[in-house]
């Protein structure tokens, strides 16, 4: 099983405060991320093959990693 709480406190360099439940950090990330990029961060911390979540979004496999570092930037609020 996924586990939203644990893939986000991996991929945050310095956490403030305390996460929401697993239901708020989900809302959360849709209105931070965009449809891809939120699908292809999930897919990245299911341990999804990168040429699977290529498929799925219709894109290139270098596109797809741009779109997950672009996600990490976004969760540790970096521009």
């Amino acid at each position: 099983m996924f586990d939203l709480t644990k893939a986000i406190m991996f991929n945050i360099d310095k956490l403030v405060g305390r996460l929401k439940d697993e239901e708020e950090l989900l809302l959360v990330l849709k209105k931070k991320f965009t449809k891809k990029e939120l699908k292809v961060f999930i897919a990245m911390e299911k341990e999804t093959p990168i040429s699977d979540i290529a498929k799925e979004i219709h894109t290139e496999e270098d596109r797809v990693k741009e779109i997950y570092k672009a996600a990490k930037k976004k969760l540790n609020q970096e521009k």
